[in-house]
């Protein structure tokens, strides 16, 4: 099925919604990995930036579903001391968002790979 519904540019092309879809996924995941790169984070601030970062990704167009995890053993081994805090890293963050574009949903993950010393981003089902 295309959709009638064309982004800027693409105008008249066929575009599936599922492409659409998929590239919804990959600008949430995309978004929310730039814009919070470097944001100050501490043990005691790390749910309420979790749940920050989820709500952003919520007011998305398409988005269902969003989860945020900051991993805290990575965190706590970061910490700076005096100060008590680290500016987060892509590696500390585990994300999950669900997009459903009309009939069509995807969803997409961020999440560290070790193996490539990368966080990755890819499309889960």
């Amino acid at each position: 099925m295309t959709s009638r519904i064309f982004p800027r540019g693409l105008r008249g092309s066929m575009i599936t919604d599922g492409e659409i879809a998929a590239f919804e996924v990959g600008i949430k995941l995309g978004a929310l990995f730039h814009q919070f790169i470097g944001t100050p984070v501490s043990v005691k601030t790390k749910p309420s930036l979790e749940k920050a970062m989820e709500e952003a990704m919520k007011n998305q167009p398409y988005v269902i579903e969003a989860e945020v995890k900051i991993d805290e053993e990575m965190l706590r081994n970061s910490l700076k001391k005096p100060f008590g805090y680290v500016s987060l890293e892509g590696k500390m963050i585990y994300t999950r968002v669900r997009i459903k574009f009309r009939n069509t949903s995807f969803t997409g993950v961020l999440e560290y790979s070790s193996e490539i010393d990368y966080p990755e981003m890819k499309l889960v089902e």
